[in-house]
Order: structure tokens, then C-alpha cells, then sequence
């Protein structure tokens, strides 16, 4: 976006530059860099660290809302946002509150920085079908366009690291009286491979799969067709995207992340706790504790749905719901923040050195 924002005579400037540079690299034997492949390592570093940034910022939240869809309805310990983060702070200390956060980084990061990165090329190439369709050069993405670049940047992106999602759900609802407890991220991977077969790291995949079209979809929908309505409008006298400001992207973000949540929530009840069947040795909060302990067993996503609204009434669908809705949105407006804050110091960065 950095790029988009240089006047033509800074364009002029950067491109002798860049010649002149790549004239001297051919004298000296050395091959040119690609800045192709500069521009998707800068596209996929801001989506890494913008991941890394908002997770991180509401770890907290995160675990608790994971703890409210899986716990056993008939041992309940966590009751709500406030309680539910006190009895953490009570039972397990600071340290309880980030319990999974490593985990989650190490997922979210990679994860982000593929989710960015596939928008971006998605977005490219839907338009290019789109202009050629059409017949217009000038066309632009449409918001239903941008939501099916959003959906397939989320599901690639969810698939190459579902399987450090589904660990990572059990090492944060583990605590110190689990019969059994993972000792890190691999110690866990290799522990479901050994006990429950690879199949086993996918579990609740496709729950996730479907809820990611509509959640991560409506997240890049939204916060895009936010910023075009904001400058098309001239809002607050904006003329330019790079005149957007941080407070302005934070709640084109903030409401992007609360649309996508809300229509999918369901969907990543589900997916949690299918997650944690064949989990042997699970936490007590899964299995419950005495007379009411018992193992979660479900037969597919269909039956997941059906035994949960049958048992726990409909409104288990949106358990955690508080929580997630608390840091949804500082987490998805920090994610986009963070992300376009990056891409413009790398693209200043790599035009200087350039």
C-alpha cells in the first residue's frame, strides 16, 4: 500500500535508483533480487507480526472463552467473564492467564501471514477474472468479491495450521490437576499422533472450515468496503487511503471483527469440542469431576450440534460469547492496525535500501 502513495516524481526517483542498483549487482556477478518475491516476504512478515501482536494483546480472554465452550455443563466452574478470569488468577496464578498463548503464537503467525498473503493474491486474481468479465479495466472488487478472496485466504490459511489449532485447544484447557498433561506444543502433536492417529489432528476441521467463509470473509468484506465507503464519502474529508488514520482503521477493524464473530461463533463451539474427543486423560474441565464425570463422544459435526442443544439448550452454542466479544475486537483491529503499520515501514525500508 506504501507503494500506491509515492508521488511520480519520488516514482521516478526510486526507479534509477533501482536500475542503477541492479546495474551494479550485474557488474559485481551478483543476481538482481526479485521484488516480486520482496513484496510477498514484506506482505507475509506484516501478517506474521500483526497475528503475533493481537493475540498476544488478549491471551487472556482467548483462553477463557475456550474454557466457557468445552467445560462439562454439569461441573461448572467458570461462570461468566469476570468470575471466569478470577478463578484463573485464583487457581493458577499469572502465568494461567497466558496458558496457551506460545501455542497460539506459534499457530496464529504463520497463520496470519498466510491469511494476508493469500487475501492479497486472491484479491489480485478475482480481479483480473472480474475486469476480464466485464470488459472494464477499472473495475474494482465488489463487496461480495472481497468476501470470497476473504473465505479463501482463511481456509488455506486455517488448513495448513489446523493442526497446531487443535493441540493448542487441549494445552489451554489442561490445568494442574489434569490426570495428564502435555508438557508443550510438540510434546502434544507427537502425543495425539502416537495415542489417537494422525486423522486425529483434524478433528473439528470441518466445523471450521465452514465457519471460516463467513468469519473471515466479512472480516476482510467489511473492513475494506468500510475504508472505500469512508473515502468515496470523503468522511472526515479523507481523500486517500494513506490519509486514514489509526483510530479510523481501528473501528473500521473493530466492526469488521464483531460482523464475522457473531455469524460464526456457533460454529467454533462446535469445532472446540470435537476437538477434544478421544481425548484420553482429559482435563477435568472437559470430563467433568465424581458422579458426573464422563468423556465427550460425538459422531460428527451433525451430532455435535444435535447432543449440544439437545443437553444444554440452545444458548450453549454461544458459550464464551462475552469474552470473545471483549477481545474480538481490540484482537481483529490490532490484527489490521498492525498489519498495514508494518507493510508501510517495510515498504519505506526496502525503497531506501533499494
Amino acid at each position: 500500500m506504501a507503494s500506491e502513495d509515492v508521488k511520480p516524481s519520488e516514482s521516478a526517483v526510486t526507479t534509477i535508483v533501482n536500475l542503477a542498483e541492479e546495474a551494479k549487482l550485474a557488474r559485481e556477478g551478483v543476481k538482481a533480487p526479485s521484488y516480486a518475491i520482496l513484496s510477498i516476504a514484506k506482505s507475509l512478515t506484516a501478517g506474521g507480526v500483526a497475528g503475533g501482536v493481537s493475540r498476544t494483546a488478549v491471551a487472556p480472554l482467548e483462553r477463557l472463552k475456550i474454557l466457557l465452550q468445552v467445560q462439562n455443563p454439569h461441573n461448572i466452574k467458570y461462570n461468566g467473564t469476570i468470575q471466569g478470569l478470577k478463578y484463573i488468577w485464583k487457581t493458577e496464578g499469572f502465568r494461567g492467564l497466558f496458558k496457551g498463548n506460545g501455542t497460539n503464537c506459534a499457530r496464529i503467525v504463520p497463520n496470519s501471514a498466510v491469511k494476508f498473503f493469500s487475501y492479497e493474491q486472491a484479491s489480485k486474481g478475482i480481479l483480473y477474472l472480474y475486469q476480464q468479465q466485464t470488459g472494464n479495466e477499472d473495475a474494482q472488487l465488489t463487496p461480495l468479491l472481497r468476501l470470497g478472496a476473504g473465505a479463501c485466504a482463511g481456509i488455506i490459511a486455517m488448513s495448513a495450521t489446523y493442526p497446531m489449532d487443535m493441540v493448542r485447544g487441549r494445552l489451554t484447557v489442561q490445568t494442574e490437576n489434569s490426570p495428564y498433561q502435555y508438557r508443550g506444543m510438540f510434546h502434544a502433536l507427537s502425543t495425539v499422533l502416537r495415542q489417537e492417529g494422525p486423522r486425529a489432528l483434524y478433528k473439528g476441521w470441518l466445523p471450521s472450515v465452514i465457519g471460516v467463509v463467513p468469519y473471515v470473509g466479512l472480516n476482510f468484506a467489511v473492513y475494506e468496503s468500510l475504508k472505500d465507503w469512508l473515502i468515496k464519502s470523503k468522511a472526515f474529508g479523507l481523500v486517500h487511503d494513506n490519509e486514514l488514520g489509526v483510530t479510523t482503521r481501528l473501528a473500521c477493524g473493530a466492526a469488521a471483527g464483531t460482523v464475522g464473530q457473531t455469524v460464526a461463533y456457533p460454529l467454533d463451539v462446535i469445532r472446540r469440542r470435537m476437538q477434544m474427543i478421544g481425548w484420553k486423560d482429559a482435563a477435568s474441565i472437559v470430563t467433568g469431576e465424581g458422579r458426573s464425570k464422563a468423556p465427550i463422544e460425538y459422531t460428527g459435526m451433525v451430532d455435535a450440534f444435535r447432543q449440544t442443544v439437545r443437553h444444554e439448550g440452545i444458548g450453549a452454542l454461544y458459550k464464551g460469547l462475552v469474552p470473545n466479544s471483549v477481545k474480538v475486537v481490540p484482537s481483529i483491529a490490532l490484527a489490521f492496525v498492525t498489519y498495514e503499520m508494518v507493510k508501510d515501514i517495510l515498504g519505506v525500508e526496502i525503497r531506501i535500501s533499494d
